[in-house]
């Protein structure tokens, strides 16, 4: 028996001031199955999903939605949801303060005589909890929850308004290893149970592991349909780039020499003052002019509170001693750092990255004020210069400098944040899960912009959580395990295994 369409999309354009997000794109999903949608940042995934849940209403765009063949006119993400779709965005949506079970009946509380039910809501959150396999009290705040269990909440949440499509967004970007595995078996559980879901990711073994069928799409536009027992993952790079990228990190000449010693720490130790505890635990290392430094570990291993520490912005007390080319510096916020030729992208590009409300322009230039010509007011055509050339030189896709930061994709965002470093002319810069949420072609860009920055003699420090990533483009990798470094792996030597043995306590 041939499955029937849940979801048919045809023919949807839609268009921004200067930008055509979507151009004629059509999109079929089958009833009880997962389907991948995949494409590089800027081919218009997210848009597509916005137009569906009803966050661009109808008549922002042409084209039609069928869902289970009625044609559908969402005008809020009210109509969305009583159509039955839902959408978990990557970054969570939960009111923090409140309990589980508040937030799954937020604006929808049962109630007894025009008071809310609490006996009620509190039985059947706990009802939806047991479906997506959590057994946590429903009166537990959100705030006291992992992330691996607030995505789970919002998946309870999306349940209990009886949902027929359930998209997920990038959603294990933030997940550990195990809480992948959990929401992997949640969706195959799920889709026995007849919920549909559309599954957008830039991780390939997640999309061989639980999808049944990929649409790809490229600049705003539908490439093809496949079911994923017919591809492999060299064919759907080439579908999704339109071009060979079977070298997946760009090669570079390594030095055989180290270059000069740009930094190093001594004996560092943090104390964190909001959990009360050290986090960070006699820290020794040394970067070069002209490296990559790995930094590699599990998941609260230590490594995000080590360059944030160090680049000034960690809410704790740190000891030690912190050398900048052989000269004892003292660093107490990033301006210190700033000073001292430090430049830190951080891994929490939405909330702590970009400035939503400004400009691309405004983005780019913010921590470089001071060294743009104009005592009393920054010249704008000096603005406009500097950013049209790091547009131009790192190939940040955009309409206009003008338009929000909003506006871009998720890499060229991150482009951004390089060209406002890029722009200060660093010794040392430090990336936080770079490529986080990027897709495999925007990855590949920003790898040869690091490697190009070495080249001038910066010293580049990058934190990933992806191995063969850390493996592909570090000379050497410093592997953390609670609070401390456990091991040192050249790039020559580098396996999967022998860095894992030093992140969970073995040896080799």
């Amino acid at each position: 028996m041939t499955a029937t369409c849940i979801l048919e999309m045809d023919n949807i354009i839609k268009e921004f001031p200067g930008v055509k997000a979507l151009s004629g794109v059509s999109f079929k999903v089958k009833k009880g199955e997962i389907h991948a949608l995949v494409g590089e940042n800027g081919a218009g995934k997210s848009t597509l999903m916005k137009v569906l849940s009803g966050v661009y209403p109808h008549g922002t765009y042409s084209g039609s939605i069928k869902v289970e063949g009625r044609v559908q006119s969402f005008q809020n993400t009210s109509d969305a949801e009583k159509a039955g779709i839902s959408i978990i965005y990557q970054e969570l949506s939960l009111a923090s303060n409140l309990s589980i079970a508040e937030n799954i009946f937020m604006g929808d509380e049962p109630t007894n005589h025009f008071l809310i039910d609490w006996d009620s809501m509190q039985y059947r959150a706990n009802e939806l909890l047991d479906r997506v396999g959590i057994n946590i009290d429903s009166n537990v705040l959100v705030k006291h929850l992992g992330i691996g269990h607030q995505q789970m909440v919002e998946i309870a949440k999306a349940l209990r308004t009886e949902s027929k499509i359930l998209v997920l967004d990038e959603p294990t970007s933030a997940l550990s290893t195990s809480e992948v595995d959990v929401l992997m078996n949640l969706l195959v559980n799920l889709k026995e149970q007849g919920v549909t879901c559309i599954y957008i990711s830039h991780k390939f073994d997640e999309i061989f592991r639980i999808a049944d069928s990929v649409t790809i799409l490229r600049d705003g536009q539908t490439i093809d349909t496949k079911s994923i027992d017919s591809l492999n993952e060299t064919m759907l790079i080439n579908l999704m780039v339109g071009r060979d990228l079977s070298q997946r990190y760009p090669k570079r000449q390594r030095s055989e020499t180290k270059g000069e010693k740009v930094l190093e720490l001594k004996n560092y130790s943090l104390f964190d003052y909001k959990e009360s505890k050290e986090r960070l635990h006699h820290i020794n290392l040394s970067l070069h002019k002209g490296e990559i430094l790995g930094i590699a570990g599990l998941m609260g291993a230590g490594r995000t509170e080590l360059v944030s520490s160090l680049f000034g912005a960690y809410n704790g007390k740190s000891e030690g001693q912190i050398f900048i080319e052989g000269n004892e510096v003292k660093i107490n916020s990033p301006k210190d750092a700033m000073k001292q030729g430090i430049g830190l992208i951080t891994e929490d590009r939405k909330n702590l990255g970009i400035f939503p409300v400004l400009s691309i322009m405004e983005n780019m230039v913010i921590a470089n004020l001071d060294n743009i010509p104009g005592k009393v007011m920054v010249q704008e055509s000096e603005e406009n210069l500097l950013c049209d050339m790091f547009v131009d030189t790192l190939k940040i896709k955009i309409g206009s400098i003008e338009h929000k930061i909003t506006s871009l994709s998720g890499g060229n965002q991150q482009k951004v944040i390089i060209g406002r470093w890029l722009m200060r002319k660093p010794k040392i810069l430090i990336l936080d899960e770079p490529t986080r949420g990027i897709d495999v072609g925007a990855k590949f860009e920003i790898y040869n912009i690091i490697n190009r920055l070495v080249e001038h003699g910066v010293a580049v420090i990058v934190v990933s959580s992806e191995l063969p990533e850390v493996m592909g483009i570090c000379d050497r990798i410093l592997v953390m395990r609670d609070g401390t470094i456990t091991g040192e792996v050249m790039h020559e030597e580098a396996t999967q295994e022998k860095i894992m043995s030093y992140a969970i306590g073995g040896s080799d």
